[in-house]
């Protein structure tokens, strides 16, 4: 079967393969330290209701959207804002385009940049789990601390952007779509097997309490909303960019509706995974369940120490983390490398080897674990929200009457129904621009 098009992009070879790898671009580790937490503290079960709202929201206006803005323009940011303006103002307005489709891929670079650190921090912790070294540590918050510090992590820091790397120089059918394909069952069957295990631990009922009795009165409160729909909208990875180039890579006879579906449903069984799997194995040893972003590299640890068995549980563990983080990686750097070679000419090998050195140049100055803090924030705030919203108001208001939905269409098992053009244009569109707001003036909800 073929893997390229007509012009010879290279391309996702299967539907499967197209989902799994856009469920891997989604499912990442905020699904895993985020998730559980804020479900717990807005609510439990109630919480879960404004989340869902929100992912069935966006799912099927701003996910369908970006996927079949990418597919339309078989292009990445640059090229599908440029080829909009086209289509509305003529050949002269393609420059402003690409210089406004400059503000995603910038904010994708930015955000693949402060996550590579991350990545290293969990390859570190894989290897002392394998090893024996992280059941033997004594201080978990010194072990953290050696390594959110300056230069505190380069070789493995390294290690992480060079395995993602080596998988993305093999192209999109080769590489991003055959790793996925590995990558994400892994995810799942390893968190399936921690949540058999964390069940039988004694004292995990509360934790599932904590998860699933609702407290209604938290709907009542605004951040319950807010933040329910900041998770939303960042777990299901809308900022305009890798969706996009994933979309550009997706075949005129598959059926985006289903694809987008697919991604909204199992990204939401993700984080339902994950949170009963952490929570409930936080409270089974007495712990602090609101950590934040210390509960996986911490407060986790520690339970695994505890736990019978505990280091091949935290060798799962951290296995299925790193699948995780890698395809959320790989989707993050594919948005740079795909305007390096479809709007510069680049090969891939050579747009590959550009972004490796300005990943690596710029992340290893951001070890520390308040300098890459705050540079994930400016960019999650200002800059990835914006990327959204920007290819909202492209596909939908720029691009022609109809186009939107004509290119939703394309390889639909039946036509979309007259909900399309008002849930994308005004209810996607607004609901973009409130994140933006919202964020800013919250310091920051995804």
């Amino acid at each position: 079967m073929k893997s390229t098009n007509e012009n010879g992009r290279d391309q996702f070879r299967t539907k499967f393969g197209f989902i799994v790898a856009c469920i891997g671009s989604a499912v990442g580790m905020a699904n895993i330290w985020m998730f559980p937490y804020r479900t717990g503290k807005f609510g439990g079960a109630a919480f879960l209701i404004p989340y869902f709202i929100f992912v069935v929201l966006l799912g099927f206006s701003g996910v369908i959207g970006e996927m079949a803005f990418g597919r339309s323009m078989k292009t990445g940011p640059l090229g599908a804002f440029a080829g909009a303006m086209e289509l509305r103002f003529g050949k002269k307005a393609r420059p402003v385009g690409r210089a406004v489709g400059m503000i995603p891929v910038i904010g994708s670079l930015g955000i693949a940049i402060g996550y590579s650190v991350v990545v290293g921090w969990v390859l570190r912790y894989l290897w002392s789990a394998l090893s024996g070294s992280l059941m033997k540590t004594e201080d978990f918050g010194g072990f953290f601390g050696g390594l959110a510090v300056k230069f505190g992590s380069v070789g493995w820091h390294m290690l992480a952007l060079g395995i993602t790397f080596a998988i993305m120089v093999l192209g999109v059918t080769k590489g991003i779509e055959k790793v996925n394909k590995v990558m994400m069952p892994v995810f799942f069957v390893f968190f399936v097997i921690l949540m058999v295990r964390v069940a039988t631990l004694p004292g995990a009922v509360e934790g599932y309490k904590y998860l699933f009795v609702p407290d209604w009165k938290q709907l009542l409160d605004v951040n319950t909303w807010v933040y329910a729909l900041g998770q939303a909208f960042f777990s299901l990875s809308l900022a305009g960019s890798g969706t996009i180039v994933y979309g550009s890579y997706l075949k005129k006879d598959i059926d985006i509706v289903s694809c987008a579906k697919n991604v909204a449903f199992f990204d939401t069984c993700a984080a339902l995974l994950a949170g009963i799997v952490v929570i409930p194995a936080v409270f089974a040893f007495g712990l602090d369940v609101a950590s934040g972003p210390p509960l996986m590299f911490i407060t986790l640890p520690a339970v695994f120490q505890k736990m019978p068995f505990g280091q091949i549980f935290a060798i799962i563990f951290f296995v299925a983390v790193l699948s995780a983080a890698i395809t959320s990686l790989m989707n993050l750097f594919e948005t740079p490398i795909e305007a390096l070679q479809e709007q510069f000419g680049l090969s891939r090998k050579l747009a590959v080897a550009v972004i490796a050195l300005i990943g690596a140049g710029i992340s290893v100055l951001i070890e520390s674990g308040d300098a890459v803090s705050a540079w994930m924030d400016v960019i999650s705030i200002y800059i990835i929200p914006l990327g959204a919203l920007l290819a909202g108001i492209m596909f939908f208001w720029v691009c022609p009457k109809g186009f939107a939905r004509e290119q939703a269409e394309t390889g639909a098992q039946k036509p979309l129904g007259k909900w399309f053009e008002p849930l994308t244009k005004y209810v996607f569109v607004g609901i973009t621009l409130i994140v933006y707001v919202l964020g800013i003036f919250f310091g920051g909800i995804g």
